[in-house]
């Protein structure tokens, strides 16, 4: 059964996948919205639920350093709510850190930074779902 992860930030929408055993997290692709746009981003983001037959949905929870929840939480908390109505378990995960671990990644693999700026959202999209897949094992 393959797991959708999703990084939600105020322009874009990182989205990986699973495998369809469950264990390792891939890439799909970067949605892009205008500002604050959560209704198209939504409406983007059912077709791969539709394409890849998902019922679990990872999704990152910004979080200051200290654990406090803030705007940004509040706004992946409403957007869990909304993909809830479309019958699928929404699972909210810690994402701070997972931007620098991707950005990391990325220059280790020696990714220009124009083509980081274009992979970033999904590849932190693939560290949220990844650590959620290693927690299940």
């Amino acid at each position: 059964m393959r797991v959708l992860g999703l990084d939600l930030g105020s322009r874009t929408l990182g989205v990986s996948v699973s495998d369809a055993l469950g264990m390792i997290a891939q890439p799909v692709t970067t949605i892009r919205f205008e500002e604050d746009d959560y209704d198209s981003a939504f409406e983007q983001v059912q077709t791969y639920i539709k394409e890849y037959q998902i019922k679990t949905v990872v999704l990152g929870l910004p979080k200051h350093m200290n654990g406090d929840v803030g705007i940004r939480g509040d706004i992946s908390i409403m957007f869990k709510e909304r993909l809830e109505t479309l019958g699928v378990a929404v699972v909210l995960w810690d994402e701070r850190l997972t931007t620098v671990a991707a950005q990391r990644i990325l220059i280790a693999a020696d990714v220009s930074r124009k083509k980081r700026k274009k992979v970033i959202d999904q590849m932190a999209a693939v560290q949220i779902l990844q650590g959620y897949l290693d927690s299940q094992s």
